[in-house]
């Protein structure tokens, strides 16, 4: 089974998001089903979205045009959805660098 986790950084302020909202979806057929929903911590992290994760398609949906709101800023990206193929087997950590207009992911460790 696979851990999934993710962290999210402001890359114009270069300081982690606290209190964004995120969904961790599973695909099921044609449909996306709830696995669970989180919110970043004071570090910008969500440790907990899945521990036990089986192998499958995925979507983590961050809501980001609320933080954007909320510090002033104009986004053409109300919400980021990163989906992505999981083995089942390793740590699946995928960090979001999060500016304006423009986002960035990949698998960290």
């Amino acid at each position: 089974m696979s851990r999934i986790t993710t962290h999210v950084l402001d890359g114009v302020l270069g300081r982690p998001v606290i209190g964004i909202s995120i969904r961790l979806e599973a695909a099921r057929g044609d449909a996306w089903t709830l696995v669970r929903n989180g919110t970043t911590d004071e570090d910008g992290r969500c440790r907990d979205l899945a521990s036990n994760a089986e192998r499958g398609r995925y979507r983590l949906v961050f809501v980001t045009g609320s933080y954007m709101q909320q510090k002033g800023r104009a986004t053409i990206y109300p919400e980021v959805a990163v989906v992505f193929e999981c083995d089942g087997a390793g740590h699946y950590h995928l960090p979001l660098l999060l500016s304006d207009n423009s986002y960035t992911t990949y698998r960290g460790c």
